[in-house]
């Protein structure tokens, strides 16, 4: 296990990241010489984990006193294991009541989480919840993104309220220079149109009651939401993205694979890193493959869980 984290943390590091998983930040914005800004990778930073609440309360103590006093130590003894990790384990050794001596200790977690990932054991994995700020990315990613429903919770920038809007380019074109002045191009047009219809939208609406409103925000809003018609899939769009481990091993195992498109593959590349950082017993059986494109994937050992 140590020198897989050590290939892993070295990968991290690669990336331009720092610290223990806590996130990989994007590069810096970029800008055409209109001075439209853009992004050429993306930004994943871990902003909520799950917390093992009854490690820091005698109410769980006296639960398992209730049950047995032999039971006792086991709160104590949770505190060794990642906080998702340990919750995984309390609501697996729930189900059989597994707080006594002879129980799993924390010692064989990882033996214990092999027995669960292999036999498919997933719903206790479902307790432990992650949240991402992922950013640099485009519409059409957040369109793929939102597709996986069982277990994601998603919230993402409004271009009703937002109309100083940022774009993506895609690695494809980055050393491409004809796709690099083409997207260079397509959006300074697309921001050039969008400042266009923004302005005249907003004199429309001295005669135009589709347009019209009584507050400030809402007139605003009207002209976004007609304006923001000529963006294209590469705008920016940010969005916070929380799931549980259940579903994060699924999503991973789908949009980091060689199979995926490239930008949502370097998302969820990020995203195991920070997650095998963070709990590696629960993500131990993923394996990074490099890609001939030069990006890399990965592939669970036990993908159905």
């Amino acid at each position: 296990m140590n020198e897989r984290i050590e290939r892993l943390q070295k990968l991290y590091r690669e990336l331009g990241a720092a610290g223990g998983g806590t996130g990989i930040p994007a590069s810096a914005p970029k800008r055409t010489p209109n001075g439209t800004p853009y992004l050429t990778d993306p930004g994943v930073i871990l902003v909520a984990s799950t917390v093992a609440e009854y490690q820091r309360t005698d109410k769980m103590r006296r639960f398992l006193y209730d049950l047995d006093p032999s039971f006792e130590a086991y709160a104590d003894e949770e505190g060794s294991l990642h906080p998702g990790t340990a919750l995984a384990k309390l609501a697996g050794q729930l189900c059989y009541l597994s707080f006594g001596p002879k129980r799993t200790m924390n010692a064989d977690a990882e033996k214990y989480f092999q027995n669960i990932l292999s036999s498919g054991h997933g719903s206790v994995l479902e307790h432990a919840n992650y949240s991402f700020l992922i950013y640099g990315v485009s519409r059409s990613f957040t369109h793929e993104l939102v597709r996986h429903r069982a277990g994601c919770a998603y919230s993402q920038v409004s271009q009703r309220y937002v109309d100083k809007p940022r774009f993506v380019e895609r690695r494809e074109y980055q050393t491409n220079h004809a796709l690099h002045e083409s997207f260079e191009h397509c959006i300074d047009y697309a921001m050039a149109e969008y400042n266009y219809r923004a302005e005249a939208l907003m004199k429309a609406q001295e005669s135009d009651p589709i347009l019209a409103a009584e507050s400030k925000t809402d007139r605003r809003k009207k002209v976004n939401q007609s304006a923001r018609e000529c963006l294209p899939n590469e705008t920016e769009a940010p969005i916070v993205f929380t799931a549980n481990v259940r579903a994060l091993r699924h999503v991973i195992g789908m949009r980091a694979s060689k199979h995926a498109d490239t930008q949502i593959r370097e998302v969820f590349f990020r995203i195991f890193l920070i997650m095998a950082l963070v709990e590696p017993i629960l993500f131990m059986d993923g394996d990074v493959e490099t890609l001939p494109d030069g990006t890399h994937g990965v592939v669970f050992q036990y993908p159905k869980v």
